[in-house]
């Protein structure tokens, strides 16, 4: 199998819905398009495939967003998979190359959003994707609550009946990712909150104290990934800005995970932790052998359980790594330095490649005010519900 490479990443600032006037989609593919093209110093003309994520939008969405940089008969896949799409897309790359199908590959993501909590059934004339996942939760009728925070909440109220975590465990991930946010110019949030402010914010899912501050907001943008081969980089010269995926899995719902009764493995732990593992044995790395890391923290409840399924902690601990600050500056990780989902935004077709474009640059050692010291190890995670996680292990190429 060949190795793979990404060589220049893109990203727009992440917005809140509508706030940049006269953006549409085609503009945000545009501007993390271009900005990855240069990072890599490559034309257009030199990318042979593209896959291209998105959640809302028309079924050729990918191809009009793509035509912003160039229109050369390449082919062009469309990807959906819910909050997982930016992720999926960059897997899909990955392979394209490992398998010797090209050499030089565009995964590229991009959202346009509604302002407003998303709903769990978009057309109502048929199943929704996550009906099994609501019924396995006995969910009856649709929750007084926004579903994804009913859902992520449950799961957080899960861990401090079973655990003895506690409201403010929670609280504090979110007060960490606002205050990372501040040194990030892409972020949607930059400013920093105390943990007072976090926790008198407006209440969304009381049972386990979540409020807004916790959650991810709705986001307009876009980011993209060069992906190339082992020769495209020997022949380019490339090699001293190239990070290697030198692990990568994406794993689904697995029956099992809708057995245990547990809320956690409903939303996605018992994925993530099948996925990490995998991950771990292909580059020949432990969680300890880790610098940073940027995981999918939707709400603050998904952040704490995800610091276990990735093996940060054992079962039932993930709390401990807040109260020892393990997970923040001069811990033993830097977790979401970009400010994660809850402070940087989250438009779901973009946010596994605006992980990817992060960790690219703290492993360049070019991330400026963010910058991870002797950061030589990254680790992304992301997840959609209904359901897929995808995990992905980085190393600079000269290390």
């Amino acid at each position: 199998m060949n190795r793979v490479f990404v060589v220049g990443v893109g990203l727009t600032k992440f917005e809140k819905p509508g706030r940049r006037e006269n953006w549409d989609y085609p503009d945000m593919a545009r501007e993390s398009g271009t900005m990855a093209l240069l990072d890599a110093g490559i034309e257009f003309e030199q990318v042979e495939e593209a896959f291209v994520g998105y959640v809302y939008g028309e079924s050729t969405a990918g191809e009009r967003a793509v035509y912003e940089l160039g229109m050369t008969g390449i082919p062009i896949t469309n990807v959906n998979n819910n909050c997982s799409t930016g992720s999926t897309a960059l897997y899909l790359a990955a392979r394209s190359i490992r398998g010797g199908l090209a050499d030089c590959v565009l995964a590229l993501g991009f959202e346009k959003m509604k302002a407003g909590s998303i709903s769990l059934d978009s057309f109502g004339d048929r199943e929704p994707p996550l009906q099994r996942h609501m019924d396995a939760l006995a969910l009856s009728s649709p929750p007084a609550f926004p579903p994804a925070a009913w859902m992520f909440g449950s799961a957080g109220v899960e861990h401090m009946e079973r655990y003895g975590s506690t409201p403010e465990h929670f609280a504090r991930i979110a007060e960490k990712n606002h205050r990372h946010s501040v040194g990030n110019p892409y972020a949607q949030f930059q400013r920093e909150y105390s943990l007072a402010e976090v926790e008198a914010d407006k209440m969304i899912y009381e049972p386990m104290g979540l409020t807004r501050l916790q959650c991810s907001p709705t986001s307009d943008g876009s980011a993209a990934a060069i992906v190339v081969s082992e020769a495209f980089v020997e022949r380019h010269g490339l090699a001293a800005q190239a990070v290697e995926i030198v692990g990568q899995a994406m794993v689904t719902d697995m029956r099992a995970s809708f057995e245990t009764g547990s809320t956690i493995d409903i939303v996605g732990a018992d994925m993530t932790r099948k996925a990490a593992e995998a991950v771990y044995a292909q580059a020949g790395l432990t969680a300890q052998d880790v610098d940073v890391i940027e995981l999918h923290d939707c709400f603050s409840a998904n952040e704490l359980i995800t610091y276990e399924a990735l093996g940060l902690a054992e079962i039932g601990e993930g709390h401990h790594l807040v109260d020892s600050g393990d997970t923040t500056y001069g811990g033993r990780w830097v977790v979401n330095p970009s400010g994660g989902l809850i402070s940087k935004g989250h438009p779901l077709g973009a946010t596994g490649l605006a992980q990817c474009a992060e960790l690219t640059w703290q492993l360049r050692g070019t991330a400026e005010a963010r910058q991870v010291r002797g950061a030589k190890v990254a680790l992304q995670h992301n997840i959609g519900l209904g359901g897929a996680a995808v995990v992905t292990a980085y190393r600079p190429a000269e290390r």
